[in-house]
């Protein structure tokens, strides 16, 4: 049987503007009765302080206030009236960001999911975040769950061969956010171009993310995804998670960009 070994809670310890894409081929798990269920994480969609499509903008409410917790934890909420969204917490305490996924890989316990979301196509289980919440049983009943803990209800585990994951399944597409109003144009939204279990496909903004030497970026992209000055603390911890501290502004910086 596979073993899924935690990510740890420094791993949420950044704006969620670099968790996001940080979190693409990792494992987002759901203990079950009949054994674990899910896959790797495909797309994700950042909120940051500052940004007024954030649900903690407005300050500490009895929905949100997991947001303003410990990082590592799980805030669920509804939307519709019906349908959840499952997000990860990041940055201190009193620091509302939080990382929306927004679809995994039906990998693990597919019989369970359809049980819950009987559908034709296997890619129909977990391609957006209300289906995924539904297809893997996530509810209110998790707000506030434990991400670091393999014997929480939910989750997300470090895949060893994420690098080779993201080979396979990629290039990482950063794009805007999908069915906003407000701050609809910041690129925060990231997916792996290969999977087809991702909910949209590039749209006009979206950016595909390559080595600068073969990939000129628009200026406004440029901007926002400017290179911080290399953190010597940060990079010690690069290898262990499959991504750089060091290459993303934080979500602060990205409200108010250096003239």
């Amino acid at each position: 049987m596979r073993s899924f070994k935690p990510l740890p809670r420094r791993f949420y310890g950044p704006s969620a503007k670099v968790v996001a894409p940080a979190l693409l081929g990792h494992w987002l798990i759901r203990n079950t009765p009949n054994g674990p269920c899910g896959g790797a994480i495909v797309e994700t969609e950042a909120y940051l302080v500052g940004d007024p499509a954030c649900h903690g903008a407005p300050g500490p409410t009895a929905r949100n206030r997991v947001m303003f917790g410990a990082p590592g934890r799980g805030y669920v909420y509804l939307i519709y009236g019906y349908y959840f969204c499952a997000n990860a917490v990041c940055r201190p305490p009193g620091v509302a960001e939080a990382v929306l996924i927004r679809a995994v890989e039906a990998d693990l316990g597919e019989e369970f999911m359809r049980q819950r979301r009987p559908v034709a196509a296997t890619r129909d289980l977990t391609n957006g975040p209300g289906k995924l919440c539904l297809a893997m049983d996530i509810d209110r009943r998790l707000d506030g769950v434990d991400l670091c803990d393999a014997k929480s209800p939910l989750f997300i585990a470090r895949n060893p061969a994420v690098e080779q994951f993201r080979k396979e399944r990629g290039p990482v597409v950063t794009g805007t956010r999908i069915g906003l109003t407000k701050a609809a144009d910041l690129p925060l939204r990231f997916y792996l171009e290969g999977s087809p279990f991702v909910s949209q496909r590039r749209n006009q903004r979206a950016e595909i993310r390559r080595p600068k030497s073969e990939t000129r970026r628009k200026p406004e992209i440029r901007r926002r995804l400017e290179p911080k000055r290399f953190c010597p603390a940060r990079a010690a911890v690069d290898s262990d998670f499959g991504y750089r501290f060091s290459e993303f502004r934080t979500g602060a910086d990205l409200h108010h960009p250096r003239r």
